[in-house]
C-alpha cells in the first residue's frame, strides 16, 4: 500500500512539474516574442566603432534587442534611411578581440563563415543606407570607447545571445505544415511559437536538448517586421533557395612559396659562367644586329623555371590596391590610385637575369588571389597565336569592382651588345562601378653588356595612363641608367587635367616613389621593402595532378624540375619535344582554335569569351567562382540575358542544337545578327566616346602650339623692328660723323 501511494504521489508530482515547466515556457515565449513585436523594447544602445572590409574603423549607432543588432548611421532610427544592417544574433558567436588601439574590441562571427545579416530591415527594407566603409558579410568586429563599456555591451550580447537560444527551441514549430494552407494571423503565429510537444520531456523531467538545425530564413521569418513578405513569396524563396544546385568550383590549393631576387640594382646584374659562354657566343653567331630573336631557340641556362603566361600574373599580387581607386569618388585621386597599383607591379626580380618560357600555342594558366574582405580575384590567361608571339588575360573580381584585360605581343630585339623586349599592346582596367576604362602600356625591358661589361637589365621607355571619361592622364617614364653617373631604376611623371599638370610624381620603381601636388606637399605613392612582400595577396593555384594536359605547370613539369635539378642537357631535351610537337602541328595545315578567348577584328584584340563588366549586385550577386576557366557569378536570380559578344559567339553551336524545331534556321540567325549588331553598335558608341576624347585632346595640344607659334612669331616680329631700328640708329650716327669729318676737314688749311 505505501508503495501505490508513493507512486501515485510520484506521478502526481511529475504531472504537476511538466505543468509547470510547460507554463513557464509558454510565458517566456510569449514575452520574448512580445518583446520582439514591441519597438519600444531595447536591451542597449549606444555609439560604437565598427572596422570596414578594408580595415578602416566608422562610428555607427547600434541598438541591441533579444535576438538582433541593428546598426545605424545615427540615432534617428526612426528614419529608414538611416539603416545600415542588422545581425542575427542566432547564427553567432562572441568573443572578446585584443587591440592596439584604445577602448574594449568584441567580435561577433559565424563559426562557419557564412553571412550572418537579415536580408530585411526593421520597416521591410530591402538595402541598407549607403556607406563608403563596406561591412564585412561574415563578421563584425566593433570597438566601445572604454574597457566599462565594452564590458557592459558584452554582457548585453550574452544576454541577447542567450534569448536567441531559447528562441531556436521553438523556432521549428512555426513551419507552415505543406497540406495546410500558410497563415499571417499574428495570434496564429504567436500559438504556434508556445505550443510544447510534451514528448521532448523525459522521465526524469529533463529537456531534450538534441541540437536543431535551424536556417537562416526560419530566423528571419520568426522576427516579425523583418520581412514583409507574403507566406507564399517566403515559401517560394525557400524552395528555390533548396531546389538550387551547388555550382562546380576549382580545387584551388595555395601556391608555392615565392622566391624574391633582392631589392635594388644588385639583382640586376649578372655574369655568365665559364661553363655557358660558348652556347652564350654559339647562340650570338646565328643572330644579327636588329633581329628579332622571338623565332631563336634560347639555352636553358637563361630561363626561369616558368612560363611567360605565370610571369604576366605578377602584376596582380596587390590586386587590392584597385579596390581602394573603384572606392574613390575624387577623379584626381582615383587615377592616382590606379598608377600605384601600376607600379606595384614592378618590384619583384627573379634571382639573377632570367628569361620565362615562351609559350606554347594553347597553353593556358589561371590562379587566383584572395582578399581580406572575402572576394576573390581571378586571372586566367592563354597563348593565342605562336608567330607572331600573342598573349591574351583577364582578371576579374566583380565584388572588388574591378577586371582588366591585355593583348600582349611579346618582341625581343638583338642590338650587338644588348637585347630588348618589348611587350606590345593595351592593358585596359575597369572599374566598374565607375563605368571608367583606364588604358595603359608597359615598358620594355633592355639588357646590355651581353659581350662587352656586365649583363644589366633596366626597364625604359614612356607609358601613358589614359581614361576614357574624365580629362586625367598620367604619364609616366622609365629611365635608362646613363653612360656616366646617374642610379638606376629612376623614374618621373605628371598627372595632367587636360594640358596643366597638378601632380608630379618622381623615384625608383623598386623602391620609394613619392607625389608632389600643386602646393608641393611630398607624399609618399608606393614603397618596396621587405615588409611589402609580407603585404602580397596569397595566390592559389590548382595542383598539378588536377590540370589539364594545356596548362602551363603540367606543360613545363619536366622541363622545370630539369632546371632545378641544374640538369641543362635534360632540360633542353624535354624543351626541344614540346618545341618539336609545336611545330609538327603547324606544318599540319589544321588552323589553332583558341579555348577562352575570341579575336575581335575591329579594335585586333583577343576578348574573354565569358567576361562580365556588369558592376556588382549586392541584392543580387552572391560571390564569384571559378571552374574550367570559366569565371561566373552565383545569383539569386539566374538571368538568361548574355552580356558578351564574343560569350555569344561562344555559344552559337549549344544554342543551334538546343533550339526547338519551331524556330526556324532563319529566325535564329537573324536574332543573332541583330544582337551582334547590338554589341558592334556598342562597341563602335564607345570607340567614338574615346576618339572624340582623344581630338579634343589633340585640338588642346594644337592650340598651345599654335599659341606658342604665335608667340614665337610676335617675338620675330619685334626682334626685326629692333633690328631696323638699330640700323636707323647707326645710319644716322654715320652720317652725322661722316658730316663732322667733313666740316673739319673743310675748315682746316690746305697745306703748302
Amino acid at each position: 500500500m505505501l508503495e501505490e501511494e508513493d507512486e501515485k504521489l510520484r506521478k502526481s508530482s511529475f504531472k504537476s512539474k511538466k505543468k509547470e515547466y510547460k507554463d513557464e515556457k509558454k510565458r517566456v515565449a510569449s514575452e520574448l516574442v512580445t518583446a520582439l513585436r514591441d519597438p519600444t523594447v531595447v536591451v542597449m544602445a549606444d555609439w560604437l566603432k565598427a572596422r570596414g572590409s578594408l580595415k578602416r574603423w566608422n562610428r555607427y549607432y547600434f541598438v541591441l534587442k533579444p535576438g538582433l543588432l541593428l546598426v545605424y548611421k545615427t540615432d534617428k532610427t526612426h528614419k529608414q534611411s538611416h539603416w545600415v544592417g542588422t545581425i542575427l544574433l542566432n547564427v553567432c558567436e562572441l568573443i572578446e578581440r585584443p587591440s592596439k588601439k584604445d577602448g574594449f574590441c568584441f567580435k561577433l562571427f559565424h563559426p562557419l563563415d557564412q553571412n550572418i545579416w537579415a536580408t530585411r530591415g526593421p520597416f521591410g527594407e530591402s538595402h541598407g543606407a549607403i556607406s563608403m566603409h563596406v561591412l564585412p558579410s561574415t563578421y563584425l568586429i566593433c570597438r566601445a570607447p572604454s574597457n566599462q563599456a565594452g564590458r557592459c555591451w558584452m554582457d548585453a550580447l550574452e544576454l541577447a545571445l542567450r534569448c536567441s537560444g531559447l528562441l531556436m527551441r521553438t523556432m521549428h514549430k512555426l513551419e507552415t505544415p505543406k497540406d495546410a494552407e500558410p497563415s499571417t494571423s499574428a495570434n496564429e503565429m504567436l500559438e504556434a511559437a508556445v505550443q510544447i510537444d510534451v514528448e521532448e520531456v523525459s522521465m526524469d523531467g529533463d529537456v531534450d536538448s538534441t541540437p536543431k538545425n535551424i536556417s537562416e530564413t526560419e530566423a528571419e521569418r520568426h522576427f516579425t517586421g523583418l520581412d514583409d513578405r507574403s507566406q507564399d513569396e517566403i515559401a517560394l524563396s525557400d524552395a528555390e533557395e533548396e531546389n538550387e544546385k551547388e555550382e562546380p568550383e576549382s580545387p584551388w590549393t595555395k601556391s608555392d612559396v615565392e622566391t624574391f631576387g633582392p631589392l635594388g640594382a644588385d639583382s640586376q646584374t649578372g655574369d655568365v659562367g665559364e661553363e655557358n659562354k660558348s652556347l652564350l657566343w654559339a647562340l650570338l653567331k646565328q643572330v644579327r644586329p636588329g633581329m628579332d630573336l622571338s623565332k631563336v631557340v634560347l639555352p636553358t641556362f637563361i630561363l626561369e623555371p616558368r612560363s611567360f603566361l605565370e610571369k604576366l600574373s605578377d602584376y596582380y599580387f596587390h590586386a587590392d590596391l584597385l579596390q581602394e581607386a573603384s572606392l574613390e569618388d575624387d577623379p584626381h585621386m582615383r587615377m592616382l590610385k590606379v598608377a600605384r597599383f601600376y607600379l606595384s607591379g614592378f618590384y619583384k626580380k627573379p634571382k639573377g637575369l632570367k628569361k620565362p618560357y615562351n609559350p606554347i600555342l594553347g597553353e593556358t594558366f589561371r590562379c587566383c588571389w584572395e582578399h581580406p574582405d572575402g572576394s576573390t580575384t581571378f586571372y586566367v590567361a592563354e597563348q593565342v597565336s605562336h608567330h607572331p608571339p600573342i598573349s591574351s588575360l583577364f582578371v576579374s573580381n566583380r565584388k572588388a569592382g574591378f577586371d582588366v584585360s591585355a593583348t600582349i605581343l611579346a618582341k625581343s630585339k638583338y642590338y650587338g651588345n644588348s637585347v630588348s623586349a618589348m611587350m606590345l599592346g593595351k592593358i585596359r582596367i575597369r572599374l566598374l562601378n565607375r563605368g571608367e576604362t583606364y588604358t595603359v602600356g608597359l615598358p620594355f625591358a633592355n639588357c646590355k653588356g651581353i659581350m662587352i661589361g656586365t649583363m644589366t637589365m633596366e626597364l625604359g621607355g614612356q607609358v601613358t595612363i589614359e581614361c576614357d571619361r574624365t580629362a586625367y592622364t598620367c604619364l609616366l617614364d622609365f629611365k635608362l641608367k646613363p653612360f656616366l653617373g646617374g642610379s638606376m631604376n629612376v623614374m618621373n611623371g605628371q598627372i595632367k587635367l587636360g594640358k596643366e599638370t597638378i601632380t608630379e610624381i618622381e623615384g625608383h620603381w623598386d623602391g620609394l616613389i613619392i607625389y608632389r601636388n600643386v602646393n608641393g606637399a611630398k607624399s609618399t605613392l608606393w614603397e618596396a621593402t621587405p615588409d611589402t612582400f609580407g603585404r602580397r595577396l596569397q595566390r592559389k593555384e590548382i595542383p598539378v595532378e588536377s590540370q589539364g594536359t594545356w596548362e602551363s605547370k603540367k606543360l613545363w613539369i619536366k622541363v622545370s624540375e630539369a632546371i632545378q635539378n641544374d640538369d641543362q642537357y635534360k632540360a633542353t631535351e624535354e624543351k626541344t619535344v614540346l618545341e618539336g610537337d609545336q611545330r609538327r602541328r603547324a606544318k599540319s595545315g589544321i588552323p589553332h582554335e583558341t579555348k577562352f578567348f575570341r579575336h575581335n577584328p575591329q579594335r585586333d584584340i583577343f576578348e574573354y569569351i565569358h567576361a562580365d563588366h556588369r558592376p556588382w549586385d549586392l541584392h543580387n550577386d552572391v560571390r564569384q567562382i571559378e571552374h574550367d576557366y570559366h569565371i561566373k557569378t552565383i545569383c539569386r536570380v539566374k538571368s538568361s540575358k548574355k552580356t558578351s559578344k564574343a560569350q555569344r559567339a561562344a555559344e552559337e553551336e549549344v544554342e543551334e542544337e538546343e533550339s526547338s524545331d519551331s524556330t526556324t534556321h532563319a529566325t535564329l540567325t537573324n536574332r543573332r545578327k541583330a544582337r551582334d549588331d547590338y554589341a558592334t553598335a556598342s562597341e563602335m558608341k564607345d570607340s567614338l566616346d574615346r576618339t572624340a576624347l582623344q581630338l579634343e585632346r589633340l585640338g588642346e595640344r594644337l592650340d598651345e602650339v599654335a599659341a606658342d607659334a604665335a608667340s614665337s612669331r610676335r617675338s620675330l616680329l619685334w626682334a626685326a623692328f629692333a633690328l631696323a631700328l638699330l640700323h636707323v640708329f647707326l645710319f644716322l650716327s654715320l652720317r652725322d660723323r661722316i658730316a663732322a669729318a667733313v666740316a673739319d676737314a673743310a675748315q682746316q688749311p690746305p697745306s703748302p
